[in-house]
């Protein structure tokens, strides 16, 4: 069991309030998804129920955490001294590998789809493939025999027969869960309790809720009380305001009639300015009023700007004649005669298992495309640092002239998308995965981009966002191509499949 009680955090960076008297229970087979957009604390609410010394340089926290059991913990991203380790000095310190049955290690293996060779290898970690990482690192927490479970962001980097088995591993645990994920189909299948930390009042108030429901049924429940609070706030207003209407006209009238008197008539003056005390008196019972009104719902909706005009590629162009004989990392060859030609204005999407090299191909298409002079083309990697300084602040990376217009319009773009005063002033390194994505959607928009490489474009965006990212990535009228494992930007944003395979690259029908 986990036991959070009166948990409050306040960033050190900015002195905002992330989470204010956070109390919930985690009892043993629940599954808990920590929800809320990107920079709410999620992640540094996750580590800190770890371990306090992980926040302890960026965040003040107040309040208990009560933990009846072994826990294990999945970061979002490895420590950089973990991350050079060879898999099997990671895997001995982390579930004393060597002391455990074979008959153990080749079951957690298959469950992985992994070779259990791959556990005694002696590659440093940061040159497996993401997905094979995260394999790894959720194969310690097994051999750990964990009883809870702290996952920050698992989906990530996983293909989707991967993630298909992260679901009903997730549902058979016999522990506790608590986790992160953008994955929208993931928290469908599998949580059981939402936590929603949320920012609203641009971000100088925050709240929490902990609902004991499906993310589906939460979601749909909170829009449906949104949509009745807002009917009825408007309702209300409507019919307060008839009220105020009637109140100053005859509070006008009275106060007309009390300048108009004669000072021959003091008795008609003495009726008149009782009744102004009466009118007073109506005044202050609708002041009252107005204060217990139903106020308009407050949410933290993801805010996405639109595409600049004028980006739009003619169905004749010829942004990708692509031809490679071999596709290798270092001596191993990945794939064999691959080709792709993209004409026009489409949205493509290569899909494969883990390790197969797409991010190594979208690496050599963008050298390609990010040359070319007659197209503009912007890149988002999987890994942002290969994109963004992160010494940088953000308006230093979206205005890099430096010019009072471009700096000014950078603002308006990070303002709309509730980037705060202090947040942009931060450097890149002291954002969120989410918001240095936002930043590359952005740095696309103003550089008015008509073709977008996006290697797992939604991995770091929150549920929440992701509706707003996909339509706004549907809608882009220029050419996309991607990579992504999350199943719901492939439905709706790219409906031409490619699947790269040891003899090329291969186009699904659906």
């Amino acid at each position: 069991m986990l036991q959070i009680r009166n948990v409050t955090i306040r960033s050190k960076n900015d002195d905002r309030l992330l989470a204010d008297d956070l109390s919930f229970t985690l009892h043993k087979g629940e599954r808990a998804a920590l929800i809320g957009e990107e920079g709410n604390g999620k992640s540094t609410l996750l580590k800190w129920i770890y371990d306090p010394d992980l926040v302890e340089s960026y965040a003040e926290v107040r309040g208990q955490r009560i933990i009846d059991g072994k826990m294990g913990y999945l970061p979002q991203e490895l420590p950089a001294e973990e991350k050079v380790l060879p898999v099997c000095a990671y895997m001995e310190g982390i579930c004393g590998f060597y002391a455990l049955s074979p008959r153990e290690i080749n079951d957690v293996a298959d469950r992985l789809g992994l070779s259990p060779a791959l556990f005694e290898e002696a590659r440093p970690l940061d040159t497996l493939s993401g997905g094979e990482r995260v394999k790894v690192q959720m194969a310690g927490l097994l051999l750990s025999r964990c009883d809870i479970l702290l996952l920050d962001e698992p989906s990530n980097d996983l293909d989707i027969e991967t993630l298909e088995w992260l679901s009903g591993f997730m549902n058979a645990f016999p522990g506790a869960i608590l986790y992160i994920s953008h994955d929208e189909v993931l928290l469908e299948e599998t949580a059981d309790v939402i936590i929603h930390l949320e920012q609203v009042r641009r971000k100088s108030i925050c709240r929490s809720t902990v609902s004991r429901e499906g993310y589906r049924t939460y979601m749909e429940k909170r829009e449906r009380q949104f949509a009745h609070q807002e009917q009825q706030a408007r309702f209300e207003k409507a019919d307060f305001q008839k009220k105020k209407d009637r109140y100053l006209s005859i509070y006008n009238a009275v106060e007309h009639a009390q300048d108009s008197i004669s000072r021959g008539d003091p008795s008609g003056g003495r009726l008149l300015k009782k009744k102004m005390h009466a009118v007073k008196s109506m005044g202050r019972r609708l002041d009252k009023e107005e204060e217990s009104l139903t106020q308009l719902p407050e949410a933290e909706w993801a805010i996405l700007p639109k595409w600049e005009p004028g980006i739009e590629l003619s169905r004749g162009k010829v942004v990708l004649d692509y031809v490679l004989d071999e596709l290798c990392v270092g001596d191993r060859v990945l794939s064999r005669d691959v080709r792709l030609k993209i004409v026009g204005p489409l949205k493509i999407c290569i899909l494969g298992p883990n390790g197969c090299g797409k991010s190594t191909l979208m690496d050599r298409i963008a050298r390609e495309l990010l040359a070319r002079k007659d197209i503009r083309c912007t890149y988002m990697p999987q890994r942002y640092g290969e994109g963004v300084s992160y010494s940088m602040r953000p308006e230093e990376f979206l205005a890099p002239d430096g010019d009072k217009e471009s700096v000014t319009k950078a603002r308006i773009y990070l303002g709309s998308m509730k980037y705060t005063t202090d947040e942009m002033n931060h450097a890149v390194s002291d954002l969120s995965g989410g918001q240095r994505a936002k930043l590359l959607l952005l740095k696309a928009i103003l550089d008015k981009s008509n073709v977008l490489l996006l290697d797992e474009p939604t991995r770091n965006f929150s549920p929440l966002s992701c509706p707003a990212v996909r339509k706004l990535l549907r809608e882009f009228p220029g050419c996309i191509l991607a990579v992504s494992h999350d199943r719901k930007f492939i439905e709706e944003v790219t409906p031409v499949l490619y699947s790269l395979r040891e003899d090329g690259l291969h186009r699904i029908y659906r």
